[in-house]
């Protein structure tokens, strides 16, 4: 006979975090976000650590190499989606960690035989005013020159004049080679009073600019994460049937870390990716599994030698898993589960494996709330699929900016490896849907905004880091009532919208 578990399962939203005591000292700017990514021993310290408790979701609509700059750039981590070749996956991979902080790949250059005209439509297209004249015209050929808006009057020359006839040559240019510091760099833009410094190769080609204007962007990151060689930490995502090709071109291309995308991750197939890989690297490559939304499906993914545990099945704001095959459960009660389990674990073994929460985050306090569950980290997909830097498309409807946003499992991403069970690469049937999202603007802002939230109400639990959150949090299940309670109700609310004149 099955077995029935009659307690109902939860969403965040039918919790609420109890206020504790907290002294004077408790105060956001305080608090620690740090958390372990990988598992480690009792002791230990794990080998890569995040700033900031927050991970993209593996999806087409979500990571790609300029959300992984962006969100590594706040101290958190960004799985590279696995839906594409392994050819072009480890090419974002490697786009991703060869951008240096501060360092910037020139994406406005010409050739000595462009116009005035050239510069002047580049300008406008890009908005930058530094440009680099190239041999071949790319950001990576032999530097012949710049051209500032110093550099030309557009009211007094003719739009037909040629750029090697007003550039400033290289022979006056004050340049730096390959492999000058970030801090070198700098001091040499402010001794000689430049707004920009090319950095170049042996042979003369142009490796990257530094600009004055970055200076003071990068002391105001002071979470970003970066590996021992400075560069930014990478993640990617694989699946359970091309392994064997796709994990060693993601690991030459320098991915920090990988994880199994999957709908459900209580499989052989997972452990069979995970022996492959022991097999072939040892535990110098570090990858996490999933997903799965009880202690069973914990248990033996820990025991298949995971370096973190994802949970959640059905909750994603595109995903239809539960609709279509009546399996999942809520995330809430997933992640308590999970997170008991993951503690017994480490009391059994002195091995703590880390918990990713993976779906269910529908306001800022619902990361707050994961948290204090016991997740140590969490996986965003529509949250980031929002901003600037998600590589889907920006669209106006009606008047009002979205971004598109679709699920992993939608015809559109034909992701049929994330839903395999051993039969036809293909889809049998849609578990995700093809949707847009409203358009919030830059990461950077979004973020601070939402670990703002997070800090402010650890300070209010009393706590003062993840971990002393997980001991000292008080969750109370809310009524449907005292959901309604809990939102602006029996008032006539003022509008605040500006009125545009």
């Amino acid at each position: 006979m099955a077995t029935f578990i009659n307690e109902p399962s939860h969403t965040f939203n039918e919790y609420l975090l109890i206020p504790g005591y907290s002294d004077s000292s408790c105060i956001p700017a305080n608090v620690s976000l740090k958390t372990p990514l990988v598992k480690f021993k009792k002791g230990e310290e794990p080998a890569i650590s995040m700033n900031i408790p927050l991970v993209s979701a593996i999806m087409q609509a979500v990571s790609g190499d300029r959300l992984a700059v962006a969100l590594a750039t706040e101290g958190g981590v960004s799985f590279i989606y696995g839906s594409q070749s392994v050819e072009d996956e480890a090419a974002m991979v490697a786009r991703a960690k060869s951008y240096k902080a501060g360092f910037v790949k020139s994406d406005s250059n010409v050739k000595p035989d462009a116009t005035l005209r050239d510069i002047v439509e580049l300008t406008k297209k890009t908005g930058h005013s530094t440009i680099a004249v190239t041999e071949d015209g790319t950001q990576d050929g032999k530097l012949l020159g710049i051209v500032t808006g110093r550099d030309y009057r557009v009211s007094r020359m003719s739009p037909d004049v040629k750029v090697s006839e007003f550039m400033t040559p290289f022979d006056k240019l004050i340049w730096a080679k390959e492999g000058t510091t970030l801090k070198e760099a700098n001091d040499i833009i402010w001794d000689h009073k430049l707004n920009s410094l090319p950095i170049i190769s042996d042979d003369g080609k142009l490796c990257y600019m530094v600009f004055r204007k970055d200076y003071d962007s990068h002391k105001q990151n002071p979470n970003e994460l970066l590996d021992s060689h400075k560069r930014y930490i990478v993640g990617a995502g694989i699946n359970t049937r091309d392994y064997a090709d796709r994990v060693p071109a993601l690991i030459n291309a320098g991915a920090d870390v990988l994880c199994i995308d999957s709908s459900e991750g209580f499989s052989e197939w997972q452990k069979l990716t995970i022996e492959w890989i022991r097999k072939n690297y040892g535990d110098s490559v570090k990858v996490g599994a999933g997903n799965v939304v009880d202690a069973d499906g914990f248990r033996f993914l820990a025991d298949c030698g995971a370096d973190f545990i994802k949970v959640g099945i059905g909750g994603g704001s595109i995903c239809i898993t539960r609709e279509t095959k009546g399996i999942g459960r809520g995330q809430a009660t997933a992640l308590i589960e999970v997170c008991k389990a993951r503690d017994e674990y480490f009391e059994e073994t002195g091995v703590y494996i880390p918990v990713c929460s993976d779906g269910g985050i529908v306001y800022d306090h619902h990361m707050t709330l994961a948290l204090a569950m016991g997740a140590d980290f969490i996986m965003l997909g529509r949250y980031f699929a929002r901003f600037d830097e998600s590589p889907s498309n920006k669209v106006s409807i009606n008047g009002t900016y979205y971004k598109e946003y679709w699920g992993e499992g939608s015809a559109r991403a034909r992701n049929w490896q994330r839903y395999d069970l051993g039969g036809d690469k293909k889809l049998s049937f849609e578990e995700g849907v093809d949707s847009y999202v409203p358009y919030a603007g830059t990461l950077k802002d979004n973020v601070a905004l939402s670990l703002s939230k997070v800090k402010s109400t650890m300070c209010n639990c009393g706590a003062m880091s993840i971990p002393e959150l997980q001991k000292k949090a008080k969750l109370t299940l809310v009524s449907a009532t005292s959901i309604v309670e809990g939102g602006a109700h029996d008032v006539i609310q003022k509008d605040t919208t500006p009125t545009v004149k």
